[in-house]
């Protein structure tokens, strides 16, 4: 075991190895102690064949997830080592392998993400003229591509996308952007990786294979050179640390930075936008203000809408139109809010399902969610404006998905998958089937308690069970004396005795057989219907970024009601010219009435701002 263990480490040399081992999770040598202090764990050790023990820690297999967060909040790598097959049939050693590596920026367990945020990996690669960008979010299954000039426009990017981790060459490292401010300022993970990587035919040759086209014009990226080689190199390493099918990355979106206003890192942070200057919170930023989103989906496009200000006339308006439309139609609106309070985040399930890790309540999260659906298309089916149509037309009712959903699972099924107990009645006959035995064994057991009862004379026994030992009759110490011959001895505790009898081990048999191929049927169903999730992705991921615009366009008609804000009129002539003029956050942090409106005027040619600079008492005032 430990020369696996030793192999294993070799190969993730720069992680931190979960292995595997029964009920916990071990690590040894240096792992151990770093671990045993960066958790606060007790360090032990552990015979190996060597002089010294091995230090060794562990942590409970069922509270991984916890300590794998922290871990990977400080900025280290975890590989998982699991059990792939079961230790009753193996032979020797049980099998081992890596079966995911968790890195910041891949890190899905849902007590990690922020709901309202979303959990960006970004690459880059720093070509001779150009700097190509990919970023993913596969905790939503959103992936883009984009190319910029130098690295004051890539500082931008890094500072608008804020990614958890990023992996880039070596071009990167030893260009003049400061990397140990990235580091420490944006507590944004960086990762070196080798030149193969970043070989132009190896990433198009995986996004090819990947989004199953023959040629890199059918995705639309053909234009991004160097995008193209960043793009390529995330998917490689997306497939080598999560080693699944990455499903739920169903397509790569250019992302033309023109289309967006430019803001430096220095303008974002004092606009706060997004989180305020000191206490890097939302409370006091106009996220705050306009964020009235019902869906986790709602409040993530939102915040994106805020970070990436549009700077196309056309596109802002027909924007305005849609908020318009929203506004002057409350009625209709607020019904649609209500049906999207009801449903889940749809895209965060999608990656569940796709990482086979969804279980039956998620499943009837899904469901109950696609029920709305229909609700919410029929309701905007009724609006004129060009964006509410475009929505619309990709928003796919599902009911199909819903229906298949409802005939198979219960409404209130356990959380696991594998113990059974939630495929609803009439789905699958042979189901059912094992189910009645699965009942009359409870029935038999019942019967057999009451014969033995009268045939011993013990009032107080009982049929039991555990895992540990399977059924067995229970007779305290008070009646041991009238314990038959045939009675076999089980367990003795403190005040009872356990027996068993061939009778008895002859319905456990009939009983657990029957249990065992029903949570085996039933896992079966599940994984079939979870199958038929998944191979239906996009139709539910269209439809999911349908609802997140719907509901972030519905907040910002409610707080327009709510705040009597006006639309303004766009023009490209140079002029602001504001009557009444009222700060959105300023207004809701001071007393009502307090605030004073003032009236603004700008212009490219007449009027316009001269900022006096200058040390404190020259003279500015």
């Amino acid at each position: 075991m430990m020369q696996h263990y030793i192999e294993t480490k070799k190969e993730y040399d720069d992680c931190i190895l979960f292995y595997r081992l029964g009920d916990f999770y071990e690590m040894f040598f240096e792992d151990a102690v770093l671990v045993s202090k960066t958790l606060e764990l007790t360090l032990t050790g552990k015979a190996c064949g060597l002089e010294e023990r091995a230090p060794m820690c562990g942590i409970p297999f069922h509270a991984a997830d916890g300590y794998i967060n922290r871990l990977v909040s400080e900025g280290f790598k975890v590989a998982i080592c699991e059990q792939v097959e079961d230790p009753k049939l193996a032979k020797g050693i049980v099998k081992r392998e890596v079966i995911r590596v968790v890195t910041p920026g891949t890190n899905v367990s849902p007590e990690s993400l922020d709901e309202s945020t979303n959990s960006y990996i970004m690459s880059i690669v720093h070509l001779q003229n150009k700097i190509g960008i990919s970023f993913a979010d596969i905790s939503t299954g959103d992936f883009f591509v984009t190319e910029v000039e130098d690295n004051k426009k890539l500082l931008d990017e890094i500072n608008k996308i804020m990614p958890k981790e990023i992996i880039c060459n070596d071009a990167f490292l030893v260009s003049s952007v400061d990397t140990e401010d990235i580091r420490n300022r944006l507590k944004i993970c960086i990762n070196a990786l080798g030149p193969w990587y970043f070989e132009e035919d190896n990433c198009k040759n995986i996004l090819l294979k990947h989004f199953r086209c023959l040629d890199i014009t059918a995705l639309g990226i053909e234009d991004f050179a160097s995008g193209i080689i960043a793009s390529g190199a995330l998917l490689t390493y997306l497939y080598e640390t999560q080693k699944v099918s990455l499903s739920q990355l169903t397509h790569i979106s250019p992302y033309i930075c023109s289309k967006y206003m430019l803001l430096d890192s220095s303008t974002r942070r004092n606009l706060e936008l997004t989180y305020t200057l000191r206490e890097k919170q939302k409370r006091g930023t106009l996220l705050w203000v306009l964020d009235k989103t019902k869906t986790a989906m709602g409040a993530r496009t939102l915040r994106g809408y805020i970070e990436q200000p549009l700077i196309d006339q056309e596109e802002i308006i027909k924007r305005q139109d849609f908020v318009k439309e929203l506004l002057n139609n409350s009625v209709d609106r607020d019904e649609v809010r209500e049906y999207l309070s009801a449903i889940y985040d749809l895209e965060r399930l999608l990656t569940k399902v796709s990482y086979k890790s969804a279980n039956p309540r998620d499943l009837v999260a899904l469901k109950n969610s696609l029920k709305m659906l229909p609700h919410i298309k029929n309701i905007i089916s009724n609006f004129e404006c060009q964006l509410v149509k475009e929505l619309n037309e990709n928003l796919d009712p599902l009911e199909d998905i819903a229906d298949l959903i409802d005939q198979a699972i219960i409404e209130d099924p356990p959380l696991s998958s594998k113990e059974g107990g939630f495929i609803r009645e009439g789905y699958d006959e042979n189901i059912d089937k094992l189910k009645v035995a699965k009942t009359d064994g409870k029935n038999w057991l019942l019967e057999l308690e009451t014969t033995e009862r009268e045939r011993t004379g013990i009032k107080g026994l009982k049929v039991k069970y555990n895992k540990v030992f399977g059924y067995y009759f229970e007779v305290t110490n008070s009646y041991k004396d009238l314990v038959p011959e045939d009675y076999i001895r089980k367990q003795t505790l403190t005040g009872a005795e356990r027996f068993t009898t061939p009778k008895l081990k002859e319905l456990e048999d009939m009983i657990l057989n029957a249990q065992d191929k029903l949570f085996a049927l039933e896992y079966d169903a599940f994984c079939t219907v979870r199958d038929h999730i998944e191979a239906s992705l996009v139709r539910i991921q269209k439809s999911a970024k349908s609802i997140a615009a719907i509901d972030a366009f519905a907040s910002l008609a409610v707080v327009a009601e709510r705040n009597r804000f006006v639309c303004p009129h766009i023009n490209t002539k140079g002029v602001i010219d504001i009557k009444g003029g009222r700060h959105p956050v300023v207004e809701k942090m001071l007393s009502n009435g307090m605030f004073i409106d003032n009236d603004t005027y700008l212009d490219n040619k007449k009027d316009s701002i001269n900022v006096i600079t200058g040390p404190n008492m020259a003279g500015k005032s």
